[in-house]
């Protein structure tokens, strides 16, 4: 068990890629705080993962949420070893349609709750003295431009400029901060990006989500449980002289 006696918080874990991160965790040993803004969702997964599993309450988006979070998974475990910053909105729209409510909402999530839920398990790992490491999920979409997606891209190549930055500046308190850029995954996520796109691009539902899969090196769209062997590594000890590095993990669709 690689993450045995481990204290992680994973950010929007109730459904999809964040809940098979949950699974993998508490199979290789950790405790894992189900955060998510939908608590009966949070409940029922940590119930159905089992006893290492529990739920919190987190909106991403407001200051004190995320405090309370941290402070819950520091009473209930004594302190956070891990963090992964999963939680993330999606919306697309041509560069003249996008909506100042649109862009506000998807920066408040994607970097706005990465960065201040980052600082707030940062500094309790700060205090508590043993270090610790946080993931940060990005996306193909922060290598490069798309013509429909330009607020989200633009979330994601800030997210990994988070990642560099943050892990430059936390390692010397021995916090190993790195990212995680899945490319297409078959998630919930997946049905609303397919509709937005059905709507712009004047296909018929399911068409862009078939595309997509097929135009994937390795030959179909991710699972969430793919990308679960990166993030039980970047929590692991095997890990430790990893610092400020985003990962595509993404069957072959971005090479960097």
């Amino acid at each position: 068990m690689r993450l045995k006696g481990k204290s992680a918080l994973i950010t929007g874990s109730a459904r999809g890629i964040g809940r098979a991160f949950a699974e993998a965790y508490v199979r290789e040993g950790a405790t894992v705080a189900i955060a998510d803004i939908n608590l009966g969702a949070a409940r029922q997964t940590a119930g159905e993962i089992g006893d290492k599993a529990y739920a919190v309450k987190l909106d991403v988006t407001d200051q004190a949420s995320i405090d309370a979070a941290v402070k819950a998974v520091e009473d209930r475990t004594g302190g956070l070893d891990i963090l992964i910053n999963n939680a993330a909105l999606f919306d697309l729209a041509p560069i003249v349609e996008i909506s100042r409510a649109s862009y506000e909402k998807l920066f408040s999530v994607n970097v706005a709750g990465t960065l201040f839920m980052l600082q707030a398990a940062s500094r309790s790992m700060i205090a508590r003295g043993k270090g610790g490491r946080i993931i940060n999920m990005a996306s193909q979409a922060g290598r490069r431009g798309e013509p429909l997606v330009a607020v989200y891209c633009a979330t994601k190549a800030a997210v990994i400029s988070l990642t560099q930055s943050a892990g430059l500046y936390l390692i010397k308190h021995g916090i190993n901060v790195n990212g995680i850029a899945p490319g297409v995954v078959d998630s919930d996520m997946w049905d609303q990006v397919d509709a937005l796109f059905a709507k712009y691009e004047n296909r018929p539902k399911g068409e862009k989500k078939r595309l997509v899969g097929e135009g994937v090196p390795y030959g179909r769209m991710g699972k969430p449980e793919d990308l679960a062997g990166m993030a039980v590594f970047l929590a692991s000890d095997e890990a430790e002289y990893i610092v400020a590095q985003t990962y595509n993990v993404d069957g072959g669709q971005w090479m960097s």
